[in-house]
């Protein structure tokens, strides 16, 4: 069974996040997406932050609906900074059995993989998808490959192996743009944001104002 965690701040989530999903899920056989929203991330500045409760229920509300897509709460309940070493070595504990897992994490977070708290580890740990939501104008847009070597990846037939033998895999997704910032600035603008995130989502932050 092959599960994957795809963390991040989700303030708020919007359909970039939820296509780049989809497309990892198709290319990788995925059995299980689970969205992990952070409480407080550490590279994020918590300005324009909306309260992890709020971030938590818009991802609940994005991703209804499709079966295999999960939500989990950990890093909300864990509280703090969100580490998501300490993500991947709860699942890791509380799995009955050791399925493949998987991080997902878009082009720019991998392109800063090694300022993450024991990314040695990470890669040790599991298996790696970065979404490279490449455009027809930048073509090679979000290939850091640079860090491949970093962390000691070999190029192999279909993806780059670690010598733990979980492997790193880049997953050309649709270009969608669209960002977490803009939504923020048009809602600040009080502009409309439907079409750019989950109607439910839209409602939501219209009766909650989380923003």
């Amino acid at each position: 069974m092959r599960i994957a965690l795809f963390g991040g701040s989700f303030n708020p989530i919007h359909l970039g996040h939820l296509r780049a999903a989809e497309e990892d899920r198709e290319a990788m056989g995925l059995d299980l997406i689970y969205f992990v929203p952070a409480a407080s991330p550490p590279h994020k500045p918590p300005i324009g932050l909306a309260p992890a409760e709020h971030r938590l229920e818009m991802v609940r509300l994005a991703t209804k609906g499709n079966r295999y897509f999960m939500v989990s709460d950990i890093e909300v309940r864990r509280g703090g900074s969100s580490f998501t070493i300490d993500t991947v070595r709860y699942f890791r504990s509380t799995m009955r059995a050791q399925p493949g897992l998987y991080l997902i994490m878009g082009g720019d977070q991998f392109a800063e993989l090694d300022t993450w708290k024991d990314a040695d580890e990470l890669t040790q740990l599991c298996n790696i998808i970065v979404h490279t939501r490449v455009s027809d104008k930048q073509p090679d847009a979000e290939l850091p490959v640079v860090m491949v070597s970093r962390f000691g990846y070999a190029k192999g037939d279909e993806c780059y192996v670690h010598p733990t033998g979980h492997s790193l895999r880049f997953v050309n997704t649709t270009f969608f743009p669209i960002s977490a910032t803009l939504i923020r600035h048009k809602l600040a603008a009080g502009q409309s944001i439907r079409y750019l995130v989950p109607t439910d989502v839209a409602d939501y932050i219209e009766r909650h104002s989380p923003y």
